[in-house]
């Protein structure tokens, strides 16, 4: 059933008289809490202990033993120094598209474990099978060719597989994390990432093989070759691909849930976009140099291009969400009215923080940061609400986050109304144009 518009859903019920604490009825006990403080990754057992945390352990050691087995001690870690290179960057450029509502860092630690870890045994494992396939049914003269046929058609659908395992498995089992394409382009990115960080260094090692078993010397061509065409010219390769499948996903978690078939439909589409891609980038590896840059040129970088156009959109399109979404809570008195568009700034957030830490120290920052994420997650809340998408567990899940707001108010509420004295004030139109806002705090008993 299609929920009413944001201004007319209910909340909590309007601020208590000074001094008193409100009465949350609808909020589960504190073990059930959905959204909880934020703590350093060291603090977290569960990325530490678990089944799955030992399944990836045990991927990274059959990986390490597979690509030193053919690499040898040597080229493993000249691969190694030369592949972690692209990874700080890359990662970097996907938490900047995150740092609206960031994600636990233990799903960013699984997406890249997974990637560098799972998926790549996969990928080995099925792509070794099928190279022998392949080549056991033709005829020795066409083996070269073969050999192209599985880097065009085989490796794609087999590697992109085993990527978009990850996020289908963040999007069924962290659901409260994912809720719109910007998350969906962040764990495909961070699990590209992973994969591409031990391809790297399979790829860097083998040429450094290479380059021994020849006796170069001075700079190791095929090393050098392969380091300018997968770290400097490509770094962005899988990510590319991946992302595609990440879009899908994040449309699909944007949709109602009554959309069911649509929801299957578009992660699919999205699957299939990156598998296509990836083709078309091994299949242009086996052309000639000037056809290969023509595809490169042409379009690699423009889908490139029009995803960094995407990513930045999305960002600021969060950011919009919750200067639209926030002040009804403001409205209703649960926040102060410099808050929504102090939220809404990344420029403010990050005063507000400051102004905490040289007033407070450490302690009283954190709290400002933990009171902008759950404010964060209250205006995405309420956006699923006006689409449909929150769940009958919408008042428990509102009332929990209205809780933690209002236990760190004391502290965050005054940071962020000094941030927000330092941004340009919004146009304020005539009190005729706000038809349809509640007029006071009666509306949301």
């Amino acid at each position: 059933m299609h929920e009413s518009p944001p201004h007319q859903q209910p909340v909590a019920g309007p601020v208590p008289a000074s001094g008193q604490q409100p009465n949350f009825p609808a909020m589960p006990a504190p073990a059930g809490w959905r959204y909880k403080p934020r703590r350093a990754l060291w603090d977290n057992k569960a990325v530490r202990a678990g089944a799955l945390i030992l399944l990836l352990a045990l991927c990274g050691l059959v990986i390490l033993a597979l690509v030193r087995e053919q690499t040898g001690t040597e080229g493993f870690l000249v691969g190694l120094g030369l592949a972690v290179l692209p990874v700080p960057l890359l990662v970097a450029a996907f938490r900047w598209m995150d740092r609206v509502e960031p994600k636990p860092w233990k799903n960013l630690v699984f997406a890249f474990s997974w990637g560098a870890c799972a998926a790549t045994l996969m990928a080995i494992i099925a792509n070794g099978y099928a190279t022998e396939w392949l080549l056991s049914s033709v005829d020795l003269a066409q083996r070269p060719e073969a050999d192209k046929w599985g880097a065009t058609f085989v490796a794609p659908v087999v590697e992109e597989t085993g990527k978009a395992a990850a996020v289908l498995l963040l999007y069924l089992f962290r659901r409260r994390d994912f809720n719109n394409t910007v998350d969906g382009v962040v764990f495909a990115g961070i699990t590209a990432t992973g994969f591409a960080f031990t391809e790297n260094i399979l790829y860097l090692g083998n040429a450094f093989a290479t380059d021994q078993s020849f006796g170069h010397e001075g700079v190791p061509a095929a090393t050098a070759a392969t380091f300018f065409m997968r770290v400097l010219m490509s770094p962005f390769a899988h990510p590319l691909f991946t992302t595609m499948t990440g879009l899908g996903f994040g449309i699909a978690a944007s949709l109602a849930p009554r959309r069911k078939v649509i929801r299957v439909l578009v992660p699919l589409a999205g699957l299939l976009t990156a598998m296509v891609l990836h083709s078309v980038w091994n299949g242009s590896a086996s052309l000639s140099p000037l056809a290969f840059l023509a595809v490169y040129a042409l379009f690699m970088v423009p889908v490139f291009g029009a995803l960094t156009w995407l990513a930045i959109w999305s960002r600021q399109n969060e950011l919009r969400t919750i200067r639209t979404f926030l002040p009804a809570y403001q409205i209703a008195g649960w926040l102060t009215p410099p808050e929504p568009l102090a939220l809404s700034s990344m420029r403010a957030r990050g005063i507000a923080r400051d102004v905490a830490r040289r007033t407070g120290g450490p302690g009283a920052a954190r709290t400002v940061a933990e009171y902008i994420s759950f404010a964060t997650s209250l205006a995405f809340l309420r956006q699923r609400a006006h689409n449909g998408t929150a769940g009958p567990d919408f008042p428990a899940r509102e009332q929990e986050l209205l809780h933690h707001l209002w236990t760190r108010k004391h502290i965050a509420q005054p940071a962020l109304t000094q941030a927000s004295a330092t941004l340009p004030r919004p146009f304020a139109p005539p009190p005729a144009w706000g038809t349809g806002w509640p007029q006071g705090p009666g509306q949301y008993r």
